[in-house]
């Protein structure tokens, strides 16, 4: 894991990369920042003769975020179902929608790809914490179980039978949609909610459609899921109707088409899809405005 060497620059070189790993395990910007912190904290403190002794600062830096990244797994979970409503992983936006004046970094040191769309971000909240840890680790960055067997304390065998039971809840996943068909059923959903046209909506969504919001307690959301295509089509409407001058623009968001809602300039949601067999059939709205921070206004 990491690169060879010692100093600043070594570990330095290290935090985009800490910043990506922390993220996928914890589908926060936040909790991502704070374990990498974390993690440079605890190097920072040692003393310079066991620093000296570390061949490898990135392996060392990267064992650290792992493990720290495990312990808040380890409570989030309890404290996520805490929280009133839903609770979704952070939205990202493409690298020219970053608001430069909040906190863009981390979300600016991310790499788009896969492994961060919030569908699979949701695929990764259903499984455990050790689970999680040995797939992203190794499925996502490729690191051998020999040095993943090091976070978890584990051997590498039993590693591998927890990135083999991450991996099948992967596989079990419903297969996401090619970017151009997702656009363009994004691009219609957008047209038929402008024109609050219920019947449009429901033949663009799955009948067995979810759709789930994410308030964090600070804002208006749907507190559970609103399940089957005519009830989120109706709700659709719904919001439109209490929102006016309300502004739907097509963004990326964490790497594949979705929607942003604006305000009076403010971005009020975030709004990914996942699309299959050229209907969407799931919907994950962010709302809380702590979420949204990375966001242009």
């Amino acid at each position: 894991m990491g690169t060879a060497g010692t100093g600043a620059d070594a570990t330095v070189r290290e935090r985009r990369q800490l910043i990506n790993v922390a993220y996928r395990l914890l589908g926060s910007l936040a909790e991502a920042e704070d374990a990498v912190q974390e993690a440079y904290a605890r190097w920072y403190a040692l003393p310079p003769g066991r620093q000296a002794e570390i061949a490898s600062p990135g392996a060392w830096l990267t064992t650290v975020t792992g493990r720290v990244c495990l312990d808040v797994l380890g409570s989030a979970r309890a404290r996520r179902e805490r929280c009133v409503g839903a609770w979704l992983p952070d939205p990202l936006p493409a690298h020219t929608e970053r608001d430069r004046g909040h906190g863009a970094d981390p979300a600016d040191q991310m790499v788009l790809d896969e492994s961060v769309t919030m569908a699979f971000l949701v695929v990764l909240e259903s499984m455990t914490p050790a689970e999680r840890v040995a797939f992203v680790l190794h499925d996502v960055f490729r690191y051998p179980f020999a040095e993943i067997a090091g976070v978890l304390r584990r051997t590498p065998a039993a590693c591998k039978q927890l990135a083999a039971s991450g991996r099948r809840r992967v596989r079990d996943a419903r297969v996401r949609a090619a970017p151009a068909v997702q656009a363009d059923v994004v691009r219609r959903v957008k047209a038929a909610w402008e024109a609050k046209d219920i019947a449009a909506l429901v033949d663009l969504l799955d009948p067995a459609a979810v759709m789930t919001a994410d308030g964090g307690g600070m804002v208006g959301a749907v507190l559970r899921p609103v399940e089957g295509g005519s009830r989120i089509a109706q709700y659709m409407v719904a919001i439109a109707d209490k929102a006016p001058g309300l502004e739907l623009l097509e963004r990326s968001v964490n790497g594949v088409p979705g929607l942003v809602a604006r305000r009076g300039g403010a971005v009020m949601t975030v709004a990914a899809f996942d699309v299959a067999e050229g209907r969407v059939s799931r919907i994950w709205a962010v709302r809380n405005p702590e979420k949204l921070r990375p966001w242009v206004g």
